[in-house]
């Protein structure tokens, strides 16, 4: 009998002295953290170059062809992918890396050929036994919308998290940074205190299309139920400003925050609460018949209002693999919007899974769905559906054989016009220098 309850004790002993800044337990999604699984000390940083001929349809710019219509082109191309990524640490600091770029150019459409970027940088510092700090970094420029990034075991955040553009209509040059900065506070081993802040910036091309400038503060309190379960608090204040446009919004989103390791490999994490919106919007009204005899005007701008609580929740569960890792997240959420609809009330979901478990094969698989609400200049609903599989075959010890196929639709029942259909089908050669398959993340 002593020889089982040892194992008991050497918990209850381990919650009950003070802990390390290195917080432990389950993933805690309010504060953007990856599944606790992925968070591995060491990955090689690996770098990789890739040339793919590629076929694209329904390419869309900012603007109409001779008949009226909305662009809608297809063509042909060649396009250069590099990046790198790892992750390494010392005794006192870890650095996360994920950094892909690509060079691309169409036969046809040669006005949507350009350069993409995107960067992921997570830097840990730990600066005694309960304090550390984190710093998260999301930055890049596109001209096609990049959808939603999947987890990467690269970066100790979760991407879904940040306000990367994900939901962007148009094929038009975007360019966004995300900055985060989270002191967290390890009280003892069961309790622990986080307080941060972030600034984001979109800016797009298109002078038709608006641009976004967001703060953010946050602060909560989470205490270890078990050694599996974490239970919390947080709050979080957000302002949005935008180019353009006499408009801006603030949320204070108020929530629980739980979460739970359901065994090794298994973790669910989420919170739910309510958000207080307070948004201004300039409106186009008509004016008295007095002033309009007065002035010799029908129509005046006045400034719009709107002030109102709404639900804000967000979930993910996950499975870590030695070798990969699946997960479905959803949830309700206050979004700037995508440079055509501002402030919107947005309900998503995605999945992934990818793996490299084969001897010579990697694949990766992605889906998610999107609808938004917008509340800001212009009302009505606009949504998106998305898939994609990617994979990839070693042919020898540098050389990988890349495929891979992704479609976007996007649609409004309030818009006929935002119905549109995105393709891209992609094969080719990448070099790494490893002995495993090359990891599609």
């Amino acid at each position: 009998m002593f020889a089982v309850k040892m194992p008991r004790l050497g918990v209850l002993l381990l919650l009950a002295v003070p802990a390390v800044a290195q917080y432990s337990g389950p993933a805690i999604l309010s504060r953007g953290d990856a599944p606790a699984a992925m968070n591995v000390p060491q990955i090689d940083f690996i770098p990789f170059l890739s040339v793919t001929g590629i076929y694209d349809t329904g390419l869309a710019t900012v603007s109409v062809n001779s008949q009226g219509a909305l662009a809608n082109a297809a063509s042909e191309g060649v396009e250069v992918d590099f990046g790198i990524s790892g992750v390494h640490s010392w005794k006192h600091t870890k650095v996360s890396l994920n950094y892909g770029g690509a060079v691309r150019e169409y036969t046809t459409a040669t006005y949507y050929s350009g350069v993409d970027q995107s960067l992921m940088l997570g830097i840990t510092q730990q600066f005694s036994r309960h304090v550390s700090l984190r710093v998260n970094e999301s930055a890049g420029l596109f001209s096609e919308p990049i959808g939603i990034q999947g987890l990467s075991p690269a970066v100790p955040f979760d991407p879904g998290t940040t306000y990367t553009p994900t939901t962007d209509f148009f094929d038009n040059r975007t360019i966004y940074g995300y900055t985060q900065a989270l002191l967290t506070y390890q009280r003892t081993a069961r309790l622990s205190f986080a307080f941060g802040g972030d600034w984001d910036i979109t800016r797009r091309r298109s002078s038709a299309l608006y641009g976004v400038t967001g703060e953010d503060a946050t602060g909560d309190m989470q205490y270890r139920l078990s050694r599996r379960s974490t239970l919390g608090v947080n709050y979080m204040f957000t302002h949005f400003k935008y180019t353009g446009v006499f408009s801006g919004t603030d949320f204070n989103r108020f929530s629980l925050t739980y979460g739970v390791q359901l065994s090794r490999t298994w973790e669910f994490t989420g919170f739910g609460g309510v958000t207080r919106l307070d948004s201004k919007f300039p409106q186009l009204v008509t004016v008295d018949p007095t002033i309009a005899a007065l002035l010799g005007i029908t129509q005046g701008y006045i400034v719009s209002y709107d002030l109102s609580w709404v639900p804000s929740y967000s979930g993910r569960l996950s499975k870590t693999f030695s070798q990969g890792v699946a997960y479905v997240s959803g949830g309700h959420l206050m979004t700037p919007g995508n440079g055509l609809f501002l402030t919107s009330r947005q309900y998503s979901a995605s999945a992934g899974y990818n793996y490299t478990g084969l001897r010579r094969w990697a694949f990766g698989l992605s889906a998610g769905w999107d609808r938004g609400q917008s509340i800001g200049n212009i009302l009505g609903e606009y949504g998106d559906y998305y898939g994609g599989l990617q994979t990839s075959r070693q042919i020898s010890h540098v050389v990988h054989m890349v495929a891979g196929v992704t479609a976007r639709k996007y649609q409004s029942s309030s818009f006929t016009g935002y119905n549109r259909v995105f393709w891209d089908a992609r094969v080719g050669l990448s070099f790494s220098p490893r002995d495993i398959p090359l990891r599609v993340w």
